[in-house]
């Protein structure tokens, strides 16, 4: 399996607290990668410092052997495209807001979206079924939908790799199961690489093929699902009982919690 992406030695953090140190892993290409972990594991600070939101103190990150520090922002714009959680609640349609995304294809003087720029907003406002709104203010959508537009504003970046934080926040497991599976068609069809943060273990064991599990500003484990989400290393991480199993259909790890009531008792069951 060949790697999109190397994370060696990463330092970065906040000058008032906050700190990573010494973050290595690999992000597998045409994959989907998880960041996990619970509040305060270092996830957000991560994302941050792979977006460029944050600067690295120290370390490097390299995508496909080039260092990002050497790519200009045209050129990491046209590589990857980012996912925010919260998504801009404006009154721009939601064309105009996909359209947004071909920026850093345009030339010098360039002042209108040409053809083929309209030709792939449709393309992936189709892919991610909100053509349907095209003409809607953003502002009149839901939070799901809303997430879906965003997905097609960055696929319309034709990226390399897709960085989303947190894409099913806030969402019901309707809307979460629908937007992981579009990443998941995504990925294998486009063999696109995406790398994500997401909270829940069960979506994460699911829809991911890879896992980085952080805790304290440090990776506690990684590798597949399999390897990580064992209930040692949740109990290690997130200090909850847990029971793992696996799911009959995907084979991947299944996490069941269980109450303070039911595992003092557990003997009487």
């Amino acid at each position: 399996m060949n790697n999109y992406m190397t994370l060696q030695n990463i330092a970065c953090g906040y000058s008032s607290g906050f700190h990573l140190k010494d973050i290595s892993f690999t992000v597998p290409q045409g994959k989907i990668t998880g960041i996990v972990g619970p509040n305060g594991s270092g996830k957000s600070t991560l994302f941050k410092g792979i977006c460029g939101d944050l600067s690295i103190d120290s370390g490097s990150i390299n995508i496909q052997g080039k260092n990002l520090n050497d790519l200009s922002l045209k050129q990491k714009a046209i590589r990857m495209a980012i996912v925010s959680q919260f998504v801009d609640n404006c009154d721009m349609t939601v064309q105009e807001y996909v359209l947004l995304g071909r920026m850093p294809y345009r030339k010098s003087f360039q002042l209108f979206e040409t053809k083929e720029d309209f030709a792939i907003a449709k393309k992936y406002m189709q892919l991610t079924d909100v053509y349907k709104y095209k003409d809607k203010p953003m502002n009149t959508l839901s939070g799901g939908e809303q997430q879906l537009v965003s997905i097609a504003r960055a696929l319309t970046q034709q990226p390399e790799l897709l960085l989303l934080d947190e894409p099913t926040a806030y969402l019901d497991i309707s809307h979460s199961v629908q937007i992981l599976n579009l990443i998941q068609k995504l990925s294998h069809e486009l063999q696109l690489t995406v790398l994500l943060i997401i909270h829940d273990l069960n979506l994460a064991s699911e829809f991911c093929d890879h896992l980085v599990m952080m805790n304290n500003g440090n990776i506690h484990y990684n590798g597949t699902p399999e390897e990580v989400l064992t209930y040692k290393n949740i109990e290690e991480v997130y200090k909850t009982v847990v029971i793992t199993q696996q799911n009959p259909i995907s084979k991947r790890p299944a996490i069941f919690l269980v109450s303070n009531k039911y595992w003092e008792n557990k003997n009487d069951i």
